[in-house]
């Protein structure tokens, strides 16, 4: 089934999406429902210290903070985590360097996207993680092998740009990521359960 029957078979899903588009006769189509995904998002982007200073508050980051933010620039990880998500908008090869499950100790790797498409050029293809709220989301990479941030650091720069980091740089690093982390809005906790499949 289609991800458009799913949702119109929920009747909880059904009626929310006649409120949100009232306008239309069909309001679950796929042009509502990337209306609706992004609304929902943008709802995930928790104002954090980055946030401050990217509007110009210089004292936002701490000098460990600003320092990791140096090396995330300079070593090229914002190449692939960018944009307002600081990822979590492209595809990328898993292991452009070297193999990330021999860093990790996977020893059942899964093909990524070429698991879906069926296309070897998407072998070992994921999608870039958002690192906003990153400290609070471990464990780390697509299979979850990796339980602490700064091994998941040093992995990526392994495996994505060919660099063996140091202690410090991971630590830097780690510290910035924190920065990207921001209260979670208290009307969040408070909204009505999202209904399951079943619509329950």
């Amino acid at each position: 089934a289609t991800a458009m029957s799913k949702l119109k078979a929920v009747p909880a899903y059904a009626g929310a999406f006649a409120k949100a588009f009232p306008g239309d006769k069909d309001p679950i189509n796929s042009k509502n429902w990337g209306v609706a995904v992004g609304a929902f998002e943008r709802t995930l982007l928790t104002p954090s210290k980055f946030d401050a200073f990217l509007t110009g508050d210089a004292s936002a980051l701490t000098k460990q903070e600003a320092a990791g933010l140096r090396k995330f620039i300079d070593l090229g990880c914002a190449s692939c985590h960018n944009g307002a998500g600081v990822g979590g908008n492209s595809f990328q090869k898993f292991g452009v360097v070297s193999d990330y499950w021999k860093e990790t100790g996977v020893t059942t790797p899964d093909k990524g996207r070429a698991d879906v498409t069926k296309n070897d050029a998407d072998l070992y293809v994921f999608k870039v993680a958002s690192l906003r709220n990153v400290t609070q989301t471990a464990p780390y990479f697509h299979d979850g092998s990796v339980d602490d941030l700064a091994r998941a650091v040093k992995v990526m720069g392994k495996t994505q740009l060919g660099q063996d980091l140091s202690e410090k740089d991971a630590a830097d690093i780690v510290a910035f990521l924190g920065a990207l982390t921001g209260p979670v809005p208290p009307n969040y906790s408070a909204l009505e359960p999202y209904p399951d499949a079943q619509g329950n």
